[in-house]
């Protein structure tokens, strides 16, 4: 990567002293922040410029975040974190739910979201999306029943059909494919993944798990790859059962 790469940050709140706040405490981490007051100045800013993550509020005019977020998911797999009321828990699970990454609640701790902030374009360099970073062999792909995940291409087969996925949920993949049978708990997906500490992160790993299986699963209420083992966490299985 060279030296005059400039990630791209767009910061989305119709609160603009928010926006301002955001945007100083960022481009002091050497961003190059991008401004939008509400879902269609986001829109326009994703398909406009090459922006490498999102920070978006929920509650704007115009369009709120949560319809901006999967408008933006139908061609874009930039890391989205969601700026959300603490008071509301649900913003959180259904800004997940609609194709976020991860969310800060508000009023934010500016050291936290600088974190999250490093923490999404680290997963995002590491997916391949920026430049050409890339420490795996063109042939090194892991398979698991119908399921081909081809780590240098960043692609996902599914009986041969390929699925799309986020930076975040090709990397929840890799770890359970890596250790079919295995059970992982979400504190520890949570910290292998996105590599902080994980704590009351249940509700997170849940809904991006639930996500992977909605492309995984003909019948995601009663999964073939991707099983639940109450009380302790998740595991992948080879997927033969019906």
């Amino acid at each position: 990567m060279s030296a005059e790469f400039k990630t791209n940050v767009l910061v989305v709140d119709d609160d603009k002293e928010i926006v301002g706040a955001i945007a100083a405490l960022l481009e002091r981490e050497g961003y190059n922040i991008y401004r939008a007051y509400d879902g269609l100045m986001a829109l326009d800013a994703v398909m406009s410029n090459d922006i490498h993550l999102m920070l978006i509020d929920v509650m704007m005019p115009n369009m709120d975040g949560l319809s901006a977020i999967m408008r933006i998911r139908e061609t874009k797999n930039i890391p989205i974190i969601v700026l959300s009321a603490k008071s509301e828990d649900t913003d959180k699970v259904v800004g997940l739910s609609v194709g976020a990454d991860d969310y800060i609640t508000k009023p934010y701790n500016p050291m936290e979201l600088v974190a999250r902030v490093k923490s999404g374009l680290r997963r995002y360099m590491h997916f391949g999306a920026i430049g050409n970073k890339s420490s795996k062999k063109s042939d090194d792909t892991l398979t698991v029943g119908g399921l081909e995940l081809h780590l240098n291409d960043k692609k996902l087969l599914v009986d041969g059909e390929h699925v799309k996925l986020t930076a975040t949920e090709f990397k929840i993949l890799e770890l359970l494919m890596r250790n079919p049978g295995r059970i992982y708990s979400a504190e520890e997906i949570y910290e292998k993944v996105w590599n902080e500490e994980g704590f009351g992160v249940e509700n997170t790993v849940m809904v991006h798990i639930r996500h992977i299986r909605e492309k995984l699963e003909i019948n995601p209420k009663e999964p073939r790859y991707i099983k639940v083992v109450w009380g302790l966490g998740y595991k992948l299985e080879e997927g033969n059962s019906r």
